[in-house]
């Protein structure tokens, strides 16, 4: 099964969000990008990818330790940025940026000891796609518009294991659907 660990954003801060990308639909050009619906919007930690049936309890008993060690802190979702020379629109973050890097951090080396391939270590940029293109595209506009954008504050108080299903159906502009299999609170409690 394809997994990653995530922190998920409340409902009222992913709607507050929504408004925001309608906005962005707007734009010229908006149309010939490809955008990400609000029940895929995640702060990804760590993708891990294909794993096998056998390794997620292994996986899941080293992210509940992560969750664990890991205090509950405040977050907003915050401006924007891109990947890729343009290819991927994504919102950001505000808050205790150090301790949402300190948990992705944790949440990448629970999946290497769990003995999932991770690949090569990547510095943790915290972001939300909103949007993907197979083209580079303008993206000035959209950065302003995002650049103005702060959420409300919440409290992250828990690590999600989510599973992505990706789609195929042939049918395009169908969405990746995501199913959490698993959820940790932070700090312990809970």
């Amino acid at each position: 099964m394809r997994l990653f660990a995530a922190v998920l954003p409340p409902q009222d801060v992913s709607d507050e969000l929504a408004l925001k990308v309608a906005e962005l639909r707007k734009l010229p050009g908006a149309e010939v990008l490809r955008w990400t619906g609000v029940p895929g919007w995640h702060f990804t930690l760590a993708f891990y990818g294909e794993v096998d049936e056998d390794v997620v309890p292994e996986l899941s008993e080293r992210l509940e330790r992560a969750a664990r060690r890991t205090a509950p802190f405040p977050l907003a979702v915050r401006g924007g940025g891109v990947f890729g020379h343009g290819r991927a629109l994504w919102a950001g973050a505000a808050g205790e940026l150090p301790v949402l890097r300190l948990l992705a951090e944790r949440a990448e080396a629970a999946g290497r000891r769990a003995g999932v391939e991770m690949g090569e270590h990547r510095r943790y940029k915290a972001h939300l796609t909103v949007a993907r293109s197979r083209e580079a595209f303008e993206v000035r506009p959209y950065l302003e518009v995002l650049d103005g954008f702060t959420s409300r504050t919440w409290t992250v108080d828990e690590l999600a294991l989510v599973r992505s299903n990706l789609p195929t159906s042939g049918v395009a502009g169908e969405q990746p659907r995501y199913e959490v299999v698993g959820r940790w609170a932070l700090g312990g409690g809970g």
